[in-house]
Parts: structure tokens; C-alpha cells; sequence
């Protein structure tokens, strides 16, 4: 007779996101990202936060910005949909994110991995990033 069962865990989200330039594919990670939370808005007014992020390479940055944003949203209980860029290179981005205070989340995100992540441009010019979290 056994004495275990095999319980389904959900460990990870995955994410494809697309974009123009680098601001559209830092844009869509943030997006993605969010939406992987299943936030429930509480209000609409609108709160904005300024971040100052310096990284070693483009795909650190994009992890380090996303770290930055998970931080401020689990602290703050906010949700981000907009970002405007002041400064976006390959190793250093200046932003305001721009969103609202969130009621709860549905799911939480412990991290954003670098495993298997990878900026690369398609064919068509266009940026692809895929992204795991840890959840």
C-alpha cells in the first residue's frame, strides 16, 4: 500500500512578451506580469512611482525592473499598467510607473527567475523575451 499521494503545485509562471523596441517588450513584461497576479482594483486613483534601476546587461535589467516593480506592489498593495521612461539603455533605466491601488491579489509571485530568459530580436525587428516566475 502506498503511503504518498502526488499533489499537483503550480511552481512557476511563463510568459512570452513582444515589442516594437525595448520600452513596448519592458512594457508587456510588466503587463504580463501583473496580470499573472489577478489583481482586484480597489480604487482608480492613480498613483505613480519613480525607479532608478542599474544592471549589468539588457536582460538583467529587464529582471532587476521587474524585481523593482514586484517589490513596490507587494509593499504598496499597487498594480502598474503604464510606464513611462526617462532613461532606457542597456544597463540603466529611469521610470515612472503609473497603476492603482490594488484590494488583493488572486496569485502570488515570490520571483522573477533568469532561468531560460534570453531579449532577442525576430525576424520582423520585433523583441521577444520568455519569462519565468517563481510563484
Amino acid at each position: 500500500m502506498k503511503k504518498f499521494k502526488i499533489l499537483e503545485h503550480k511552481a512557476d509562471l511563463r510568459i512570452r512578451v513582444y515589442g516594437k523596441d525595448k520600452e513596448e517588450l519592458f512594457l508587456n513584461a510588466l503587463l504580463g506580469m501583473t496580470a499573472g497576479l489577478r489583481p482586484e482594483i480597489s480604487n482608480q486613483q492613480s498613483v505613480i512611482r519613480k525607479i532608478d534601476i542599474k544592471s549589468p546587461d539588457s536582460e538583467a535589467l529587464l529582471v532587476d525592473f521587474l524585481s523593482e516593480a514586484l517589490y513596490l506592489i507587494q509593499t504598496s498593495k499597487e498594480i502598474y499598467n503604464s510606464v513611462k521612461f526617462k532613461k532606457l539603455s542597456d544597463a540603466n533605466l529611469e521610470a515612472e510607473l503609473t497603476g492603482q491601488k490594488a484590494e488583493r491579489f488572486g496569485e502570488d509571485i515570490k520571483a522573477v527567475t533568469y532561468h531560460g530568459l534570453e531579449i532577442k530580436e525576430r525576424k520582423d525587428g520585433a523583441l521577444e523575451a520568455t519569462l519565468i516566475f517563481d510563484i
